[in-house]
């Protein structure tokens, strides 16, 4: 994911910053607890289209 790009997203929920996780191709909020997928390189921003995080899962981010 461009780096430029990325500084420009906030989370459309929170307007908190967003982590790119290259392994998964996910944008994640850690204030909304969401996982924003990214397809063909373009991220989806739609609440409805993302996945909630597991409590492991945050747990890993600390």
């Amino acid at each position: 994911m461009d780096a430029k790009l990325l500084s420009l997203l906030v989370c459309p929920v929170t307007k908190g910053p967003l982590r790119f996780h290259a392994e998964t191709k996910e944008l994640i909020s850690r204030s909304a607890r969401l996982a924003y997928p990214v397809r063909d390189g373009i991220p989806i921003m739609l609440e409805g289209e993302a996945r909630a995080l597991t409590e492991a899962e945050i747990d890993e981010m600390h």
